[in-house]
């Protein structure tokens, strides 16, 4: 016992220095972004820009003429003071070229190869345009770069609170679960209980059959949750048989709530494939998502579009990083990405299966309906779609949810068919007068009645989730 003790200290000892690591960790990164985050975009050509145009152009042409006098002039004073190499600078930015009618008196007077000296003059500055594009170009990406940074450190941060808070409470259920495991001639020879912030729990075990058969890790969940007397799932990156040969599991405990999810969808007129894509599944233990990708045009390229970003969201979300953080790094991803990569709309919904709470958050997506007790809600956030700005910052809602209650999420398809300008007003009134039913007759219901609404046919894709929470009996 007292071994068994001493092994259980050093874990919660390990668990505590790795937390301690972790956060030194996001606060070095952290560092790192704000020392080398602070880059400036530069507004356009600089007076430094203009003057080394002009000497390059008067050496290529004018050799030792000086008649016209340009150079001098544009080298007197500073940048507010010398109007006509200002002018000049935001003339071919405006234009593209620098033409006769821009250039002073003097010199079109004076000089004998006016022609020569112009379009020399365009050539210079056309490389220092384009040298300034490309460093405009690295200092954004040099930015999404520290952006990356930051949120990293942010879910470094984060997971170090959760080793932090975590529990060890192995001592009080283990000799209960091996005992019970025991005479399902399971042999457990590691095991660990941790209990999380509002009491979720999570058992981690290395065990083997006796008998020369095999179990199921379901099976063997059903075993735990009868001894701790909750709700315990086998993890899905898990092994899902119990052997001879000694292997690692993990046991998740399933929450308070659970949800059963429905879908249809229909691509625009004339297209096969779809522009919208979704998914349903779960991410951190305890949690479900619902995500809704609408990506621009139809057909197939939009499909792809859409199915990247919720493919990146949703592997990030598995990861462990918030809903929040894993939306701005996908935006940046899609930044870096440029012409490779159209925008694409994002509608995320996560529900916390222990507390019934959903966190919504939103790019470029229209609203997000509660069919809940006391009728139909919307959460609503604007923004732009993701890939197009760099500081994308996704607006978080939050909601509790109750037993029955049902969340709707809709592409833009949707709403555009219904009838009127308060669109919005229109579909709520439609669902508030839904008779019931499983999620995905409901689902089905509302694709019937949106199509419907269009003579012409199906104007746009047009895809419908719902997700209903129940409270497990």
């Amino acid at each position: 016992m007292l071994k068994r003790r001493a092994v259980h200290k050093d874990m919660a000892e390990a668990n505590v220095y790795a937390a301690r690591r972790l956060k030194d960790m996001a606060q070095s990164l952290g560092g790192l972004a704000k020392t080398f985050g602070r880059c400036r975009e530069e507004p356009g050509l600089s007076r430094e820009d203009g003057i080394a145009a002009l000497e390059a152009a008067s050496a290529m042409v004018c050799g030792a003429c000086e008649s016209c006098g340009i150079q001098r002039e544009c080298r007197r004073g500073g940048d507010d003071e010398n109007y006509y190499l200002y002018y000049l600078l935001r003339t071919f930015e405006k234009k593209g070229c620098v033409e006769y009618e821009d250039m002073p008196r003097r010199f079109l007077e004076v000089c004998r190869r006016k022609s020569d000296y112009l379009g020399q003059l365009n050539r210079n500055l056309g490389r220092a345009t384009m040298n300034l594009t490309w460093k405009n170009r690295f200092l954004e990406s040099r930015a999404a770069v520290m952006t990356q940074f930051e949120e990293l450190a942010g879910i470094l941060e984060e997971f170090s609170g959760q080793m932090e808070q975590a529990l060890d409470v192995t001592m009080t259920w283990e000799g209960e679960l091996k005992t019970a495991l025991r005479k399902r001639r399971i042999d457990v020879e590691g095991l660990l209980v941790l209990q999380y912030g509002q009491g979720r729990r999570e058992v981690f075990m290395t065990a083997r059959m006796t008998n020369g058969r095999c179990m199921t890790a379901r099976d063997a969940s059903e075993a735990i949750a009868k001894v701790m007397k909750g709700s315990f799932s086998a993890a899905r990156d898990g092994k899902a048989i119990i052997t001879r040969n000694p292997a690692s599991f993990r046991f998740i405990e399933d929450g308070r709530y659970r949800i059963l999810f429905g879908s249809s969808r229909v691509p625009r007129d004339g297209e096969e494939v779809s522009g919208d894509s979704y998914t349903f599944k779960s991410g951190l233990p305890g949690q479900a998502i619902l995500s809704l990708s609408d990506g621009m045009g139809s057909g197939q390229a939009a499909s792809e579009d859409s199915e990247k970003v919720i493919e990146l969201t949703q592997r990030l979300l598995e990861t462990g990083f918030s809903a929040r953080s894993a939306l701005k790094l996908v935006n940046t991803v899609l930044l870096l990405a440029g012409t490779e990569q159209n925008p694409a709309t994002i509608d995320l919904c996560c529900i916390d299966l222990g507390t019934g709470v959903l966190e919504a958050m939103k790019l470029g997506a229209v609203p997000t309906f509660i069919l809940g007790r006391e009728g139909v809600e919307f959460l609503e956030a604007g923004g732009l779609p993701m890939g197009i700005v760099q500081n994308a910052e996704p607006v978080l809602m939050s909601r509790k949810m109750w037993d029955g209650e049902k969340i709707i999420m809709i592409s833009d398809g949707i709403l555009e068919a219904m009838p009127g300008e308060h669109k919005e007003e229109t579909f709520m009134e439609f669902v508030s007068n839904l008779s019931g039913g499983n999620p995905q007759e409901l689902a089905e219901q509302i694709l019937a009645f949106a199509s419907g609404l269009s003579d012409g046919g199906v104007v746009d894709d047009c895809t419908v989730l719902v997700g209903t929470v129940l409270e497990r009996g």
